[in-house]
């Protein structure tokens, strides 16, 4: 257990135990090195599980159809369907329970989360990186599910940040589902991007950690963070949050080191954000942030909670390189390389407002 100080009502987790009994605090890198999970075949089982906000059922048998349409057998968590407080998905305990199912059921081959929008902090002392690395295993989500995929990057375990069924149930034959399904079964997307005004050029490898920004920062110094290792490629999103927020979170960051243990950073989409200031863009507000770092920073990767979502490989070794041409992302990872150039991607709008509350901002 974390050693806690108390003042107050504050509490500041002074350092943590890892699996070996190692005490870890939190100004020490950790290694990072995950396993990739098996690829799915027809016929393997899928898990749909809510570990954050309540879903309505009828998304979720949308998605289990859609999943049958990919040749894939969909089974519903236990407690999926259950509405707490008005918002959550169930109890913590509840939450925390599907997801031990459908780790520990060795039929299960992949888990898929049904809704982001916040709860998943909530689990992260009551689960251990020692029982998600014993049966590793694909899990698929975005948004608030940022915190389980440092979990499992911590743990060992690559993941994916992808699509889920609250979008999923809309179709599935947009690019965002079409290259999720195609990755779960071996495809592995070697991304190309254009120019981007905000790029910082140069070429770099490392872990991919990161996620929903106001997700994921308020993990430092816990198990879920990922960010403790070294050699990054950090990946950044947002929505909906004012640009003195993000700058808030970006220095966070800074402060405790995670920035100086950076080879490389990704800038997804900050979709519907504040523009308070005079700064033209987000994009252009952290270029100037991240600039005295020599690293190089690929704007505009089409990930997050824009229209276009599509997948990454959390807690796999990847290389950028930014040009002034364009950049290219790859995942070193073995799998049939599928070449995807994402200024040829489109998906259906999406209203604002959908966008808003998939994402927990609003209902």
């Amino acid at each position: 257990m974390a050693g806690i100080l108390t003042c107050g009502l504050m509490q500041i987790a002074c350092s943590e135990e890892d699996e070996a009994g190692e005490v870890v605090t939190p100004d020490m890198p950790v290694e990072l090195n995950c396993k990739k999970p098996d690829y799915l075949k027809e016929g393997d089982k899928v898990a749909l599980i809510s570990p954050s906000y309540f879903t309505p059922m009828e998304n979720v048998e949308k998605t289990a159809d859609l999943l049958r349409s990919w040749g894939l057998e969909p089974v519903i968590g236990p407690n999926v369907g259950k509405k707490i407080d008005g918002q959550y998905a169930g109890t913590v305990a509840q939450r925390v329970n599907d997801i031990r199912w459908a780790i520990n059921d060795p039929s299960i081959k992949a888990i898929i989360c049904n809704r982001g929008g916040y709860g998943t902090i909530q689990l992260i002392d009551q689960l251990t990186l020692a029982e998600l690395k014993e049966s590793p295993k694909w899990l698929v989500g975005f948004s608030d599910i940022s915190t389980l995929h440092g979990l499992l990057t911590r743990a060992g375990v690559m993941s994916i940040h992808g699509t889920m069924s609250s979008f999923l149930a809309r179709g599935g034959t947009d690019a965002n589902s079409t290259m999720m399904r195609d990755l779960l079964l071996g495809k592995v997307p070697y991304y190309e991007l254009p120019a981007h005004s905000q790029n910082i050029e140069g070429r770099a490898s490392g872990t991919l950690v990161g996620g929903n920004l106001c997700t994921f920062v308020p993990n430092l110094g816990t198990r879920a963070d990922a960010t403790k290792g070294k050699d990054l490629i950090l990946f950044v999103e947002e929505v909906e949050e004012s640009m003195h927020n993000i700058d808030r979170q970006m220095r966070i960051l800074q402060m405790n080191g995670v920035l100086d243990r950076c080879k490389g950073i990704i800038l997804g989409e900050f979709t519907d954000c504040g523009t308070e200031f005079t700064y033209e863009s987000v994009e252009a507000m952290l270029h100037a942030m991240l600039k005295p770092y020599n690293i190089p920073v690929l704007c505009g990767y089409p990930g997050g909670h824009g229209d276009v979502n599509l997948p990454l490989v959390m807690g796999a070794n990847v290389t950028i390189d930014v040009r002034s041409d364009g950049a290219t992302l790859r995942f070193n990872v073995d799998g049939y390389q599928q070449q995807v150039n994402t200024a040829d991607i489109t998906t259906p709008a999406t209203p604002v407002a959908t966008r808003m509350r998939l994402a927990g901002k609003m209902e």
